[in-house]
């Protein structure tokens, strides 16, 4: 019995060596390539445990995740021939695997340079058709967006498949921020004073229009008023003459008494007149004639 056994341990212990060479596995967020003798044979291995042939057949990995690209300041001209110091970062992944190896020989450090290239490329060509308020402010997002489109090529190319790009910051070299930035100060205050010129005069012309509305109004309600004192004066006189003309003795008596009471309408009020005044004549005779 032992003796059997011994004979099937060195078999069994043979083929677990085989099994263990041979035997490999790959990840959920990664690809394979099998080479036989440092020839491609087989880039279609996805998750799972799979099989080579040891000293024949060899196996690279490669990470499918996103992965990040955080590149160094790099610095580009405007068209106005003024350099911009522009901090980017990329995410990328791996889409073909066939051309990915292909053009990088499965060099990660390779794919990044290769990959920053063709951004920097891309940025250059872009800045280098606008101004530094352009691609400050204006124009950021939209630059970004065209480089993003530029390096949907790189799919085909390098097997990269590019699914962000964005500026973490874009300055301006020191010896030219003092510059710009007062240039821009003064290029604001002159459209504020444009706009608090044209305030000024806004406000200027509704203040003479309301002087003129209120001149106009304060000319016809004069008017108005003039007329309708006119009438009223108009109206009183002819009650007066009709007053008269029915009993002028009654009329003149009643004048009289308005006299009486506002010539004497104080306790200290003092009149010197002769006796026989007109003032006086209906004191002298008081029943009417």
């Amino acid at each position: 019995m032992t003796t059997w056994i011994q004979r099937l341990a060195l078999p069994v212990i043979v083929l677990l060596i085989i099994v263990y060479f041979s035997a490999f596995k790959v990840d959920q967020w990664e690809k394979a390539i099998v080479f036989k003798f440092r020839e491609i044979e087989r880039t279609d291995l996805g998750p799972g445990l799979h099989f080579m042939i040891p000293m024949v057949n060899t196996v690279q990995k490669f990470d499918t995740r996103v992965l990040n690209l955080d590149q160094d300041p790099q610095r580009f001209l405007t068209s106005e021939k003024k350099d911009v110091i522009v901090d980017y970062y990329v995410k990328w992944r791996i889409e073909n695997l066939d051309s990915f190896y292909t053009s990088t020989r499965g060099d990660m450090m390779r794919a990044e340079l290769l990959l920053s290239q063709k951004i920097n490329g891309a940025l250059r060509e872009e800045f280098a058709d606008r101004t530094v308020q352009e691609v400050v402010a204006s124009e950021r997002g939209m630059v970004m967006n065209l480089v993003q489109d530029r390096l949907d090529t790189l799919t085909d190319d390098l097997g990269i498949d590019v699914l962000d790009v964005r500026t973490m910051r874009i300055d301006l070299p020191e010896n030219v921020s003092a510059s710009v930035y007062e240039r821009m100060r003064a290029e604001r205050e002159r459209v504020a004073k444009d706009f608090r010129a044209r305030g000024a005069e806004a406000a200027e012309r509704i203040q003479a229009n309301a002087d003129r509305e209120r001149e106009v109004i304060l000319a016809r309600a004069y008017r108005d008023a003039e007329v309708v004192r006119g009438e009223g004066d108009a109206q009183a006189a002819e009650i007066y003459a009709n007053a008269y003309n029915r009993d002028s003795e009654f009329y003149n008596f009643y004048r009289s008494l308005g006299v009486y009471r506002e010539g004497f309408d104080g306790e200290n009020s003092i009149l010197l007149l002769k006796p026989d005044s007109e003032l006086f004549r209906y004191f002298n005779t008081p029943q009417p004639q």
